[in-house]
């Protein structure tokens, strides 16, 4: 059994390979006179948990096996912690869908104390929050699992145990709710997808005013980290003819992680009324500034440049999937 991989060698880790194709075991093995076949092949026996804990070096979160029979049973393949060719270093992929996404954990460089791995979605532009936690992702599973009954017998008998103590069948009818949105939105938790479906609902009602205050508190730190809720603020104020605050809108979700805006860095920046210029000017203004901020903050001297990598790089022009 390997020992367990510190923060400050984890970080080192993400330093020193930039490159997309570079998995973060093969970097870890860098300076070893391991082959990278050999290494990718030690780490494929690692289980997902063991792989979390040992090689991400944080706490595996709770039912992640219990995920992994969901994910399983929904028709997706589970692949290996360590087949991270082509995806930026900071995911843990749990399964491949048969339209070729990745269902993964996300480990943050420099997460906050208390903070759960959150499931996202790898997809062309970056990556998409699919929920906080591992037990509000599989709670919204076995809800629509319940409304699905085709397709509910195989995920109720994956999850086992779990999903007993996360939602009971037939709530969902008992609660009366006029949709499922409504329902996840007051019984299971916030997600993304329903909170912008629920703005543009507001919209094609005419109803501008309930559109641009779900909008609003969609970017009340409902998502810390993820740049998304402020490009989707940005599109919903540019539609009701708002230019000026969508551009300050997509200006802020230009100082997240890049990777995180659900769309190419150059839509977002079209929003914010940049050009080239302006976009590499502010790159570096971010990464001065939150350097000094980060050191005030108490983070170790070695955290600051891995977060401020990760918040500034640009892997727009790449694909994540290959």
């Amino acid at each position: 059994m390997r020992p367990p991989v510190s923060r400050g060698a984890f970080a080192s880790v993400l330093l020193g390979r930039r490159a997309l194709g570079a998995s973060l075991v093969a970097a870890r093995c860098a300076s070893s006179a391991a082959s990278p076949a050999a290494a990718a092949a030690a780490v494929a026996a690692y289980d997902h948990a063991s792989f979390v804990k040992e090689i991400a070096a944080t706490d595996p979160p709770e039912h992640l096996n219990s995920l992994l029979n969901v994910l399983q049973a929904r028709g997706e393949m589970i692949v290996s912690p360590g087949a991270k060719r082509g995806l930026i270093p900071v995911v843990v992929p749990l399964s491949e869908s048969p339209a070729g996404n990745l269902t993964s954990l996300l480990r943050w460089p420099t997460a906050p104390t208390g903070m759960e791995m959150p499931v996202v979605e790898v997809r062309k532009h970056g990556l998409w929050l699919l929920a906080k936690n591992v037990k509000q992702y599989i709670h919204r599973i076995l809800v629509e699992a319940d409304i699905n009954a085709s397709a509910g017998d195989d995920v109720w008998a994956a999850v086992g145990e779990a999903g007993e103590n996360l939602y009971t069948k037939g709530d969902f009818k008992e609660s009366q709710l006029a949709n499922l949105d409504v329902y996840l939105l007051k019984k299971v938790g916030l997600f993304p997808d329903v909170i912008e479906r629920k703005t543009l609902h507001h919209l094609e009602k005419g109803d501008n005013v309930s559109a641009l205050i779900t909008g609003e508190f969609y970017t009340r730190d409902q998502f810390p980290g993820f740049g998304r809720p402020f490009v989707f603020n940005a599109e919903i104020l540019k539609r009701v003819g708002r230019t000026s605050e969508a551009k300050d809108s997509a200006r802020v979700a230009l100082k997240s992680p890049w990777w995180t805006l659900g769309c190419s860095y150059e839509e977002a920046a079209e929003l914010a009324g940049w050009e080239d210029e302006q976009i590499e000017f502010i790159r570096e203004k971010i990464t001065e500034e939150g350097k000094r901020e980060d050191l005030k903050k108490g983070k170790a001297p070695e955290q600051v440049p891995v977060h401020r990598l990760f918040l500034t790089s640009d892997y727009s022009g790449q694909s994540f999937i290959g």
